[in-house]
This record gives structure tokens, sequence and C-alpha cells, in this order.
């Protein structure tokens, strides 16, 4: 059989300006942010120590999905991303649904993440109100999303750099704390792992996993940018490569450290990276974490903010939302794309105005499970279009190894998670609810392919 390559030209309408450097710093940036700095801390208090069976559980399955999603990327880049896999393996229905699923997903992360950062800048500089910073960073990050793919990608790249010393740094402080090197500091040893590692049990891990899930999310964002990058076949899976082990290097090691050092009933895990420093009497160290998170905060929802508004172009691109979203500015940016993606971060600053200090909870447990749907289907897609990709005898510039084998794991991976989620109630409700919304969502797609198809084709 004669093979052929099947690798399409990225989305000739946007730019292709973004350089590997930078797409590789964006997946960090995406996925260490609020999850990190604020979401390990809720994560320990959940499960204590076991919290790090979480992070293990979840940290593979996001390499295997990373492993597929880098597979389809490559062959089609695209910044509709495993929204257009969904299509093509599974019909627009399904491709329009987990599309707008993880746009909404992520404005609600990108609200998350304002707010988490203007909390962290009051804590050490108590002048201006959560709400007003919230809505400073709002204005700047959509402006420097507006300003052209070329000077977003540099400035995501220098953000991201900061906060991988900064979390280095806060390892190699740890590590000298657990092995007793800190003059004048006694070390907490591993006391608080060894000794009741489960408090809360298999129902504080299921609730930690879902915390966890939220950690995690983002990551993909690595699929959605390679539409807008050099040389994507070759980009792709250098930047996937990179970002899954930096990762979990980073997550792991962050989060073994904080649960060594405070135990799950500790005040310091509000902000756990500041806790942990606090312990190790670094002057002026808690401080400068805590700068450092917000910035790590501010990174993530620039990333974010892109990856929201390259979906719904996309959407708009294949008529699952309206036409006016793929008009670009005189810089190539889909400006009103952008725009809708920012609008529920302005109204929640306007929220935490109304309701100070509910509104950051609140959306930490609106968007976590979404991300396991996302996965799930790009999974199956993966699945799928090998198999035709297979049997049609088509080259693949990036081939997912171990395939079919590794990706049916990551199904089962994620069965085995909705098993233990509902097997606790808070993350129960969170489930249906996102069932729910997922039904909803299939449901408008369903009517609003109809609605364009009868336009489209009038008797």
């Amino acid at each position: 059989m004669t093979m052929k390559s099947t690798q399409v030209r990225p989305e000739t309408h946007l730019g292709h300006s973004m350089k590997p450097r930078q797409l590789t710093m964006m997946g960090l940036g995406s996925a260490i942010g609020a999850g990190l700095f604020l979401g390990s801390g809720a994560g320990v208090q959940a499960a204590g120590p076991a919290v790090l069976v979480s992070y293990l559980v979840a940290g593979t399955l996001i390499i295997l999905v990373m492993w597929a999603l880098g597979e389809m990327a490559a062959a089609n880049p695209t910044s509709g991303a495993f929204s257009v896999y969904a299509e093509r393996a599974l019909g627009k229905t399904a491709g329009a649904t987990v599309g707008w699923l993880w746009w909404l997903q992520l404005v609600v992360v990108i609200a998350a993440e304002a707010l988490g950062a203007a909390g962290l800048l009051f804590s050490v500089w108590p002048l201006i109100p959560v709400w007003a910073l919230a809505l400073v960073f709002m204005v700047v990050f959509t402006a420097i999303n507006l300003a052209g793919v070329r000077n977003f990608g540099e400035f995501e790249f220098w953000f991201a750099i900061l906060k991988v010393a900064a979390i280095v740094l806060f390892l190699a402080v740890g590590a000298a704390l657990l092995l007793g090197l800190l003059p004048d500091v006694a070390s907490p040893g591993l006391a608080n792992i060894t000794g009741d590692f489960a408090p809360a049990g298999l129902g504080g891990v299921a609730t930690a996993l879902f915390v966890v899930i939220f950690a995690f999310g983002g990551t993909e964002i690595v699929s959605v940018a390679a539409a807008e990058t050099e040389d994507p076949g070759h980009s792709v899976g250098k930047a996937i490569r990179t970002v899954v082990w930096r990762i979990l290097v980073f997550y792991i090691g962050s989060v073994f450290v904080i649960a060594a050092v405070l135990p799950a009933t500790s005040e310091g895990l509000a902000s756990p990276f500041a806790g942990v420093l606090d312990v190790a009497r670094i002057p002026g160290a808690g401080t400068a974490i805590t700068l450092v998170a917000a910035v790590a905060l501010l990174s993530a929802l620039n990333a974010n903010l892109y990856g929201a508004s390259r979906m719904v172009y996309s959407l708009s691109e294949r008529t699952e939302a309206p036409r006016f979203l793929s008009r670009l500015s005189g810089a190539g940016v889909p400006a009103l794309a952008v725009g809708i993606s920012v609008a529920f971060g302005f109204a929640a600053t306007v929220l935490e105005l109304l309701f100070p200090e509910r509104i950051l909870p609140a959306l930490f447990q609106l968007v976590g499970s979404t991300c396991l749907v996302v996965w799930g289907t790009a999974l199956v897609s993966q699945l799928i279009l090998r198999r035709r990709a297979d049997r049609d005898g088509i080259a693949l510039p990036l081939r997912m190894r171990g395939y079919p084998g590794l990706t049916i794991l990551g199904l089962v991976l994620l069965a085995l998670i909705f098993a233990v989620g509902f097997s606790a109630e808070s993350s129960r409700t969170q489930l249906l609810s996102t069932f729910a919304l997922v039904a909803c969502l299939a449901a408008a797609c369903r009517i609003g392919a109809r609605v364009t198809s009868r336009e489209n084709h009038p008797k």
C-alpha cells in the first residue's frame, strides 16, 4: 500500500510566528498556575499526604492524553485542536460540544486566576481591594492578547521562566529543610508522610483528585497553539515531551515538600508555598514566593485567554459559533473572540465586589471535572483516527507509542476516576453537574447545527 502524508497545513488565516520555545513555555504557563500555587494546599487539606496518590494518578492520565493529542496535533495543526479531532472521529455535535465545554472551562479559569492573583497581592500589599486588582489584571492581559501572537508568545515565555526558576528554588529550599541542612531550623523529617498518610481515607483522595485535575487542566493548550507555530510537526512533539516531565517534577516535587512540612490542619496551607518558606525561616521568602505565585497565576491567565479565544475562533470558522467571532484584527488576532472570552472575567470582578472571598472557591468547584470530559474525548478521538490512518496506510509525523494499549489505559484510568468520584458526595455533585452541562451543550449544538443547515440549504 502506498504511504502518503496527511499533514494538513495550519489554518491560513492566523499567523504562524510562535517559536518552539514559546510553545513549550506556554504549556507550562497554562498548567502552572492557581492549581499548583493555591489548589495544592486544598488538596493536602482534603487528603493529607495521600494527595500524592491523586497527583500520580492524574499525572499518568495527563501524560497519556498529551501523547495522544501530540500525535493528532502534529498531523493536523488547528486552533480547534481536540474539538476538530472529535468532529472528525465522532461527528459535528461531539466536536462542537467539547469545544464549547473547554471554552467555558477556560473562561471560568481566567476569572479564577485573576481573582487568585489579586488575593495573593492583597495579602502582602493590602492597599487596593481584590476586585479592583483583578479588574486591572483583566484589562492588562486583554490588551496583551490583542497585540499579536509574536508579542504574546515572548511575554508568556519570560513569565513562565520566572515561575519555573521560583519553583526550582522552592524545591531546593524544601529539600534542605527536610534534610536538616538549614541553620537553626529543626527538620520536620517525614513524620507527616509516614504518620497518618490518608486521614480522610478514600473519600479524601477522591476529593483531592478533582482539585488535582483542575491543576493539570490547561496543559492541552499546546495542541491549540500548534496552529500558530513554526514547523508544528517538530515543535509539538518536543513541546509535549518537555512539558509533561517538567510538570510532573514541579507538581509532585512541590506537593511532596508541602505535605511533608505542613500537616493537613495547618493554616499555612491557605498559601502553601509561603507556608513552607515561613517554616524554613528565610527572611522575606514567604512574601517573595507569594509575589511569584501571583505572577504564575497571571501567566496562566495569559495562556488560557489565548487558548479560549482560539477555540471560539475555530468554532466560528466551522459555523459552530457566530461568524463575526472569526474576524481578525490588523495584527492577525481574533479580537472579538478575545473580547467574548474575557467577559466572564470582568463579570467576576463585580461579583467579588458584591460577595467578597466567596467567588474563588466556587469557581474552583465549577470546572474541576470538565477536564475529564475533554481528556476522555481526546483519547477516544485518537483511538479512532489512528486506526483510520493505519488502515489507510497514512504516514503520521508523530506516532504515539504503545498504541492502542496506552490509549486504552488512559480510558481505564478515566473510568476509575469517575468511579472514585461518584463514591464521594462532594465530587459526585460536581460530576453530575458536569454531565448535565455536557448534555445541555450537546443539545444546543445539535439544534444550532440544524438551524445553520436550514439557512445554508433552504428549500
